[in-house]
């Protein structure tokens, strides 16, 4: 059982949704993003997902292109963001950290050699945009014999036919896009979400958690209403981008967090 396995499982014997952050590693700096992130659990986050900086996010709106090259500016690279989950279990063994973004970071550094990195690092899982299931055997695969969880994205596009081949080797968590696009480009709808989740649970005995377009309190508890949590990630960055300190950055994720931990 890993720590998202686990942490799933303390929330449903609380009857809680989950509330998942994203952060991009190294924005707007290592020593800030750092702070960040050791504060995330404190302001009620149960999973951190952590953002590889990458010179061509494809999946990204511009909230998170811009986070992703302040930090490539500031010279992060994956082996300061592996350095920084590695900093961040010194204080904190249970709360789960999967790090999301592309493929050619990981494929430059090696596959058997990114994973066992990640796993010394206290890396549970990975969220790989630009590999699709037919590309298992190239990450996937090998992620889950090391241990660690392959998170798969579903959207609205995804349909009945090519939804089984989504799920096939996908464990942790479904991440659910609510919106068809980029991140930040569309405010998520409930009502529009509740049967896509109904669907996917029902070939899943996975979680459902649901991202993209969510922005405040009151839509994170919505969302998470009708699925197993919720995912927040431009809203924050947008946060650090304004130059808000993050001792107030970590007030409006709790805010966030309570949304959805009341839905």
């Amino acid at each position: 059982m890993t720590r998202i396995d686990a942490k799933f499982a303390e929330l449903q014997a609380a009857g809680k949704k989950a509330f998942v952050a994203y952060v991009m590693a190294g924005d707007p700096d290592y020593d800030t993003s750092l702070e960040l992130i050791k504060g995330l659990p404190g302001a009620g986050v149960d999973i951190i997902e952590m953002g590889m900086p990458f010179t061509d996010p494809m999946a990204d709106g511009e909230t998170i292109q811009l986070a992703g090259q302040r930090a490539l500016a500031g010279g992060q690279t994956l082996e300061k963001t592996l350095a920084m989950a590695t900093e961040f279990r010194k204080e904190d063994d249970t709360t789960p950290i999967v790090m999301m973004g592309y493929y050619n970071p990981i494929y430059n550094r090696g596959v058997d050699k990114f994973l066992a990195d990640a796993k010394a690092a206290g890396i549970d899982g990975l969220i790989v945009v630009d590999l699709p299931p037919e590309e298992d055997d190239e990450l996937c695969i090998p992620a889950q014999k090391a241990g660690l969880n392959f998170i798969r994205l579903a959207t609205p596009t995804t349909d009945d036919k090519r939804l089984p081949k989504v799920l096939q080797n996908t464990s942790g968590f479904v991440y659910y896009v609510s919106i068809t696009g980029i991140t930040g480009a569309a405010a998520a709808q409930a009502a529009d979400v509740a049967p896509e989740v109904a669907r996917i649970k029902s070939q899943t005995d996975l979680p459902v958690i649901v991202g993209f377009g969510i922005r405040s309190p009151e839509t994170s508890r919505e969302i998470a209403g009708v699925a197993d949590g919720a995912v927040v990630g431009s809203a924050i960055v947008a946060k650090l981008a304004e130059g808000v300190p993050v001792p107030q950055v970590l007030d409006f994720v709790k805010g966030l967090a309570d949304g959805a931990h009341t839905a």
